[in-house]
């Protein structure tokens, strides 16, 4: 029997471009009652999110992934199932009503699985470089062709010698961070506040193999934010998962590196403001 491929959904897009940061006019288009959930992405924790809390002038709720600073777990076995059912507590704990979530690079692996568990409460969806693998498919997808394939390979040798995965440390030289998310360099403030522990953390490697299925949240429209000079995930990669979509996204394309949740928060909070 034929394995069956994952699928791939197309569609045309519309794209906006947000050229230079305005200041005041963050969330203007945003629902009043509607509770901006924060899902953040790899190697960080909700604190990732500081910054462009300042400029929303609504609710908003930062969750921390499991075995990321309050939610203590082995590294070496979260699932993405695990992470979508740490959201849905945190939030149905933290608030009721609708519902924006934002999701930032790995952190999209979860998104379909909130939205389906959250039952309609979440009314939009709001990605930033955020992964979405094929239809069935895995984060592996997500990643440019040869990091994947040396992934595969080190996970296969851990698997075959059963010793454990390994994981995503910080880098010891937290200069390196300087220029690793593509745009301009950081500056030393913005250098110290992504190098610190509250933000960044060890990660895990085994929730980029279980499988997502974006067709469970088909019914929630979606923007997605692109950033234009990111390193980690290329401006091409995140052009090609826009096409894995299971319905037509609004594009706004952003000029700046992987994190515009820190670099330049006043057009993320623009993005997530507009309906």
């Amino acid at each position: 029997m034929r394995r069956q491929q994952p699928r791939k959904f197309r569609y045309a897009k519309t794209t906006i471009r947000y050229p230079h940061a305005r200041h005041g006019i963050a969330c203007a288009a945003v629902t009043a009652t509607a509770t901006v959930v924060l899902v953040h992405g790899g190697g960080t924790t909700a604190r990732f999110w500081d910054r462009l809390r300042d400029h929303l002038d609504h609710a908003t709720v930062a969750v921390d992934l499991p075995g990321r600073a309050s939610r203590p777990a082995d590294l070496q076995t979260i699932s993405v199932d695990d992470e979508v059912a740490s959201v849905v507590t945190d939030v149905a704990d933290a608030t009721s009503g609708p519902l924006v979530l934002v999701a930032h690079s790995s952190g999209g692996l979860a998104v379909p699985g909130i939205v389906a568990a959250l039952d309609g409460r979440v009314r939009r969806v709001v990605l930033n470089a955020a992964l979405v693998p094929l239809e069935g498919g895995c984060g592996l997808d997500c990643m440019r062709p040869h990091h994947a394939e040396a992934l595969r390979a080190v996970i296969d040798a851990a698997r075959r010698d059963e010793t454990p995965l390994p994981t995503f440390a910080p880098p010891e030289d937290v200069e390196k961070l300087r220029t690793s998310f593509g745009g301009d360099p950081l500056d030393d403030a913005t250098l110290a506040y992504v190098a610190d522990p509250v933000r960044n953390v060890t990660d895990t490697v085994y929730h980029y193999l279980q499988p997502v299925h974006w067709s469970i949240a088909a019914a929630v429209p979606v923007t997605y934010v692109v950033n234009d000079h990111d390193r980690p995930v290329p401006t091409a990669l995140q052009d090609e998962m826009l096409t894995r979509l299971p319905r037509p996204a609004r594009v706004i394309r952003l000029p700046t590196g992987h994190i515009p949740a820190v670099t330049h928060p006043e057009l993320l909070a623009r993005a997530i403001g507009r309906e």
